[in-house]
């Protein structure tokens, strides 16, 4: 398979893709990375640059250029690419020079960064290393200054009363420790002050290394005592003070308590015994500064009985960030694997490979591996397909076309969804915290997913699994994307004769409104959160997809449209719903149906002739969720619509 036909299916879009990163791999870097991260790749993660595209698309609806795509992408991968100055360098690698070899977090920002756009988002993860412990003249407001491995400048921290404990003479929060934040709040350089300040935060977790003897003490000191099993087993439990040290063996999201949002950590000790880390509301936060395989040291956790999905409180124990609780990590160590690229990755990218050197490590791309032994897809520097997805894969990106997409039983929260590119099909299970939260998706959409995970069955067949809000998880609906249509650097222009030689694609056409009727037209109900068409059950309203109850709230009326448009070349007989319908008819449905009977078919003629451009998927008939009692549909579903002036 050749360049032009591995692209096919995501036509000008994947194009641009692919210019755009040979842009950024010609640009070269800033320098080397930080010691014991490796040298960043010459070449950006292909699904980093298919994120980071659709990011810009999403955040300019109105239409997006090359220069504002390749200007955002050049900025997001600078920061990436950042090094020290010498004197930096030199500084911090001695500070941290026993340190193990880590993995960089996925929502890490670096200093240089925060001081350039004078903000900092609560989300955001510092990783840092303690340079100085101060107090503030005058005052007992302690500081600590803090650099990172990625930054040339520093910054300061107003320190939260809950670490004073552990600053002083022999406590563990001083220099050349590791510390990583989150929940931080910038106070920005004001008059009179040269320089921009982080605000107290509550979410910060101080490193510790196993192979140092002070902290090895430190554990084996205050981590030893207790076990899971024990603390379940004594009924005074609630006035003893307990320390624990256990694997993270799985971070999850749950459903949330009413509007608080919650997510547990589950934890494995020395005695395979489990118990469940509890993290409520802003909490949350907290979580993305953990990573599954690292150790966790927890002192003085509140113990609590474990609240269900369904809010009701079970005798199971479980843990939370109390008050007084106090967490360090001991961060795995990255291990990794060398990848053979595959001859269909080889042959897409042809020429592209330039950036790679041409030595036999041409052929192979180092990639990490995780606790359970499966490589992780998400920092690979060229596109997989269908075809490359194995066993032992996490965070893989796919970009395809949905060719089929159904809920996996009448309760749960499971869903299936077909992708197809050029190289194949897959089928994969998506697993939601609560309801289905992706929108409108139907077959003949193109669909970009990252965040996927391939594992063997007992069976030996290939599981691919998404789960909801998992770190690097994203699910992008191109054809419905706004931006799209005024994006000429992400299409190119098709006639409707075109149509039937390139089904698997999206196509972008300009075309007129060649003919409409009031028989063509019904106004339903819709589902809100899926964009079905929700029928009227003996136990009341209930989806057609999702399969679940509707309340009047959740449901809004829409129209189901067929109509005939043309350009010079030819007529195709389409059909539309919802945004789209509205649209092309430029009326409300509660407008429409307000309208006495003759007066609807006298405005539907007035439209005819209107130009628009249109976006254009084949749906191969597979649209009952949709379209409701037709036996006859149109092939063309118009996904976008707009007017032209």
């Amino acid at each position: 398979m050749d360049s032009a036909a591995a692209s096919a299916d995501g036509g000008a879009f994947l194009e641009f893709v692919d210019y755009a990163i040979s842009m950024l791999s010609s640009s070269g870097g800033n320098g080397d990375e930080s010691p014991g991260a490796g040298p960043a790749p010459a070449r950006p993660p292909w699904g980093w640059a298919v994120a980071q595209v659709l990011k810009s698309c999403c955040a300019y609806s109105s239409g997006v250029t090359a220069a504002i795509l390749l200007s955002d992408l050049f900025q997001s991968w600078t920061e990436q690419r950042k090094s020290l100055t010498a004197k930096r360098k030199v500084e911090l690698t001695n500070l941290l020079k026993t340190r193990n070899r880590r993995r960089r977090l996925p929502n890490t920002i670096t200093i240089d960064s925060i001081h350039e756009k004078n903000f900092l988002s609560p989300k955001s993860v510092l990783e840092a290393v303690v340079i100085d412990v101060f107090v503030i003249p005058g005052t007992n407001i302690y500081m600590l200054t803090l650099g990172d491995m990625w930054s040339t400048s520093t910054i300061d921290l107003y320190l939260h009363r809950r670490y004073y404990n552990y600053i002083g003479q022999h406590g563990v929060l001083k220099k050349g420790r590791e510390v990583m934040l989150t929940g931080c709040c910038l106070r920005t350089a004001m008059e009179g002050s040269g320089h921009a300040r982080i605000l107290p935060t509550e979410y910060m977790v101080m490193l510790l290394d196993e192979e140092e003897d002070e902290d090895a003490m430190l554990l084996a000191a205050q981590f030893c005592t207790y076990s899971f099993s024990s603390m379940m087993l004594d009924e005074n439990r609630n006035n003893i003070s307990y320390s624990f040290y256990a694997r993270i063996e799985k971070i999850e999201s749950l459903e949330p308590f009413g509007s608080t949002e919650r997510k547990q950590i589950v934890l494995v000790d020395n005695d395979d015994a489990k118990i469940k880390f509890v993290l409520w509301g802003e909490q949350v936060l907290l979580a993305n500064l953990f990573s599954v395989g690292s150790m966790l040291a927890l002192d003085r956790p509140f113990i609590a009985n474990y609240v269900h999905n369904n809010h009701e409180e079970s005798q199971e124990l479980c843990l939370e960030y109390g008050s007084a609780t106090q967490v360090y990590l001991v961060p795995i160590a990255q291990q990794e694997e060398q990848v053979l690229l595959t001859p269909t990755q080889i042959r897409s990218q042809g020429s592209r490979l330039s950036c790679v050197p041409s030595d036999h490590m041409a052929s192979q791309v180092t990639l990490p591996r995780d606790l359970h032994g499966s490589v992780d897809f998400s920092k690979y520097p060229f596109r997989v397909y269908v075809s490359d997805l194995h066993d032992k894969m996490v965070g893989v990106s796919l970009f395809g076309m949905v060719t089929s997409v159904c809920k996996a039983s009448t309760s749960g929260t499971y869903f299936y969804l077909e992708i197809e590119d050029a190289t194949g099909v897959v089928l994969m299970k998506l697993n939601f915290i609560g309801l289905w939260s992706l929108g409108r998706v139907g077959v003949g959409h193109m669909v970009y997913m990252s965040g996927l995970t391939c594992t063997l069955s007992s069976t030996n067949k290939l599981e691919v699994a998404w789960t909801e809000k998992e770190p690097g998880s994203l699910f992008v609906n191109i054809s419905l994307l706004p931006a799209l249509l005024n994006s000429t650097c992400l299409h190119k222009l098709s006639l409707l004769s075109d149509l039937p030689h390139s089904t698997n694609r999206t196509h972008i056409c300009h075309v007129r409104l060649d003919h409409i009727d009031v028989n063509s037209l019904k106004v339903l109900l819709f589902h809100n959160l899926c964009g079905c068409v929700v029928s009227d059950q003996s136990g009341g309203l209930q989806c057609s997809f999702c399969k679940c109850a509707c309340h009047s709230g959740g449901c809004t009326h829409g129209f189901q449209l067929h109509l005939t448009i043309a350009d010079d070349s030819e007529k195709v007989f389409a059909w539309c719903i919802g945004q789209t319908a509205v649209e092309f008819l430029q009326i409300s449905p509660d407008e429409y149906m307000e309208l006495p009977e003759d007066e609807r078919a006298m405005y539907l003629y007035t439209l005819q002739n209107e130009s628009f451009t249109v976006a254009i998927a084949n749906t191969n008939q597979r649209i009952e969720a949709y379209i409701e009692g037709e036996k006859s549909l149109p092939v063309w579903e118009i996904t976008r619509a707009q007017k032209c002036e």
